[in-house]
């Protein structure tokens, strides 16, 4: 499944604009330069699992918002729960749980 970086920026932007965030106030809430968040709503800029979780949060959504239109009712404290795991991972353990992450969403279950 390759994903649409441009959907995928134009789905957070129409997200932020619902919330009535600036870009500079959901570069804040995650922890990033007001510059990458302008480069992911242009589809400049590839969005990290651990972005998409952030602006997730942030934003008060599910991922599936952003990665695919659709939002994942029920459950949001999952979400957050693992979002939460993902934050506080080092670059080489963020790196192996996308990959595990990827993986397993390639898997029929």
């Amino acid at each position: 499944m390759d994903l649409d970086h441009l959907s995928i920026g134009k789905r957070v932007r129409r997200c932020r604009r619902r919330r009535k965030l600036t870009q500079e106030k959901l570069s804040e809430l995650c922890g990033v330069s007001e510059q990458h968040i302008s480069n992911i709503e242009r589809g400049k800029s590839i969005p990290s699992t651990e972005m998409v979780m952030r602006l997730a949060i942030a934003l008060d959504t599910t991922p599936d918002e952003f990665l695919v239109g659709t939002v994942r009712r029920g459950g949001e404290d999952r979400w957050k729960g693992v979002a939460e795991l993902l934050r506080g991972m080092d670059e080489k353990r963020l790196a192996l749980a996308e990959s595990f992450l990827t993986w397993l969403r390639e898997q029929e279950l």
